[in-house]
C-alpha cells in the first residue's frame, strides 16, 4: 500500500516571507539579535568594526531564509506497508521513498513520518544530497500490543541550510493506514457439532439450494452442458434452458460475541474483554478453514459480514475477503451501551444457526436464562464465559464469584450448551480441547451424535 505525493519549495506553498522567517531555528534567531544588538551598539559608541560584524550576523540567516525560500527543487514521497494488516503484537515494516524530480540537487533534507504514540517513537531520518533524479530509501518498524487502525502520515520533510540557521517544514497530504487485528490461535480440528464437513453429513444435513433439479431451470448459457437442456421450460420460454445443477448449502456457524460494556471490567491487551475478541477471531478463522460458512453476531443485533440474503459468508471464491472484512471489523470493535442480549437472541430465534459459538461476560440470572434459551435453535452450541471479577481480581476477594459462574455454567449446559469458564490467562486452545472432552465424555450437547 503506498502514496505519491509532491512537495514543492517555500515559494510556490509556504505562503509567503513571513512563514519562512517563522523557520528561523534557535541558533538562527541568536544570529539575528545579535546582529542587530550590536549594530545598536556601534551606532551608540561610534565603532564602525563593530556595525560591520553586527550586519554580518543579522544579514546571514536572513540569507539562508531566502535561499530556502527561493528554493525550486521538487521531491515526491511514497510509503508501502508490510504488511497492512498485522496481528496485535507484531512487528510492521514501513519503507519510505523520497525520488527528486526536480533538475536541481537538493540540500541536505530531513524526513519525519507522523505515527500515534501507542506505535512507538516518531521515526526522523536524515538525508543527504539527492542528485537530479535520485532517490533514496529508508524504512522502520511500527508495533503495537492493541489492535486498532492508526493512521500513518502524512509524511514531512524538513528543508535546512547548510548553518542549522533556518528550517522550514513541508508536508505531504496523504496518509496511509495500518490495521492491527486481534491474535489468532491455531484451534484443534476437534468435534463439537452436527456436522463433521462443511458440506458435511451431521444432525443437521444442509438442504440443497434448488430442489428438484428440473424445478427451476435457468437460461442457457455458453459452455453448458447440452445434456442438461430442459426442453418442457424451453418450450414455455421460448429460448434454451437448462437444469440448474445442485448447489449443497454449507455448514453454517455463528460467533456470538457479548460486547456489553457492564459485562466486561478492566482494559488493556490482557483484559477479559480482548481476551474475548481474540477467541473470536480465532473460531472464525478456525471454522473458515474448515469449510464452514460463518457469521459474526454481536449482543447489538448487528452481524458481519451483513443482513443481506442469509447473512453467511465463505464460499470458497470469497473466504479470503470475508476473513479479510471480519478481521477488519474486529480490530475496531468496541463496548456497546446494551445492558441485555435481547437483540442478538431476537436474531438467532429467526431460523437455524448450524453451530453457536459464544462468547459471554458476566451474565445476570435473567440474561443467563436467555443465553440459555438461544441453543434451542443450533446444531450444537459452545460457550465461554469470562467473569469479570476473576479478571481483575483474585477469586479469594470476591464472595461468591466462583458460585456464580458456576451457576451459570450448570444453568447453560442444562438448556444444552457446553460451557465452560475462562479463568484469567487461559489458552482458548486447551479450552477447545476441553470442550470436547466434556461433550463427549459428559454428553451435555444436544445433538452430540453428529459429527464436526
Amino acid at each position: 500500500m503506498a502514496y505519491g505525493g509532491t512537495t514543492r519549495t517555500a515559494e510556490e506553498e509556504g505562503g509567503g516571507l513571513r512563514t519562512a522567517l517563522a523557520g528561523l531555528t534557535t541558533r538562527g534567531r541568536s544570529f539575528l539579535a545579535a546582529g542587530i544588538a550590536a549594530a545598536i551598539c556601534a551606532y551608540v559608541l561610534g565603532q564602525a568594526d563593530l556595525l560591520r560584524v553586527g550586519l554580518l550576523l543579522a544579514v546571514l540567516p536572513l540569507v539562508c531564509v531566502t535561499v530556502l525560500y527561493r528554493t525550486r527543487y521538487r521531491v515526491s514521497g511514497s510509503r508501502r506497508l508490510s504488511p497492512s494488516r498485522v496481528p496485535a503484537g507484531s512487528e510492521a515494516r514501513v519503507h519510505l521513498r523520497m525520488d527528486n524530480v526536480s533538475r536541481l540537487p537538493t540540500g541536505l533534507l530531513m524526513l519525519q513520518d507522523r505515527v500515534p504514540y501507542v506505535l512507538g517513537p516518531r521515526p526522523r531520518f536524515v538525508l543527504d544530497r539527492v542528485e537530479p533524479g535520485g532517490r533514496r530509501e529508508v524504512s522502520y518498524r511500527v508495533r503495537s500490543d492493541l489492535r486498532g487502525r492508526y493512521p500513518l502520515g502524512p509524511l514531512q520533510l524538513r528543508l535546512t541550510d547548510p548553518f542549522g540557521l533556518c528550517e522550514l517544514t513541508r508536508s505531504f497530504s496523504s496518509y496511509d493506514t495500518l490495521t492491527v487485528i486481534p491474535r489468532v490461535e491455531p484451534l484443534p480440528p476437534v468435534r463439537l457439532t452436527g456436522e463433521a464437513k462443511g458440506y458435511g453429513d451431521g444432525r443437521q444435513r444442509s438442504l440443497a439450494l434448488a430442489g428438484e433439479d428440473d424445478v427451476i431451470p435457468r437460461g442457457y448459457r455458453y459452455g453448458d452442458d447440452l445434456r442438461r437442456v430442459h426442453w418442457r421450460s424451453t418450450a414455455r420460454y421460448g429460448e434454451l434452458m437448462v437444469r440448474r445443477e445442485e448447489q449443497p448449502q454449507r455448514a453454517r456457524c455463528t460467533v456470538l460475541l457479548d460486547t456489553r460494556a457492564i459485562a466486561f471490567q478492566g482494559a488493556g491487551p490482557d483484559s477479559a474483554f480482548e481476551w474475548a475478541v481474540g477467541g473470536a477471531a480465532s473460531t472464525l478463522v478456525h471454522m473458515l478453514e474448515r469449510g464452514f460458512s460463518v457469521r459474526l453476531l454481536t449482543d447489538t443485533g448487528s452481524s458481519v459480514p451483513g443482513e443481506g440474503a442469509d447473512g453467511f459468508a465463505g464460499a470458497s471464491q470469497e473466504s479470503a475477503d470475508a476473513a479479510g472484512l471480519l478481521m477488519d471489523t474486529l480490530a475496531v470493535i468496541d463496548h456497546s451501551d446494551g445492558t441485555a442480549l435481547s437483540r442478538a437472541y431476537e436474531v438467532l430465534r429467526g431460523g437455524n444457526e448450524g453451530m453457536l459459538v459464544a462468547f459471554f461476560g458476566d451474565l445476570d440470572e435473567e440474561q443467563a436464562a436467555m443465553a440459555a434459551r438461544m441453543s434451542r435453535r443450533s446444531g450444537g452450541a459452545l460457550a465461554f464465559l469470562l467473569d469479570g471479577d476473576a479478571w481483575v481480581r483474585e477469586p479469594t476477594d470476591v464472595p461468591g464469584a466462583l458460585n456464580r459462574s458456576e451457576d451459570r455454567v450448570r444453568m447453560l449446559r442444562e438448556a444444552g450448551w457446553t460451557a465452560l469458564t475462562v479463568p484469567r490467562g487461559a489458552s482458548l486452545t486447551e479450552l477447545w480441547r476441553e470442550a470436547d472432552r466434556l461433550r463427549t465424555g459428559v454428553g451435555v450437547v444436544s445433538g452430540a451424535e453428529g459429527r464436526s
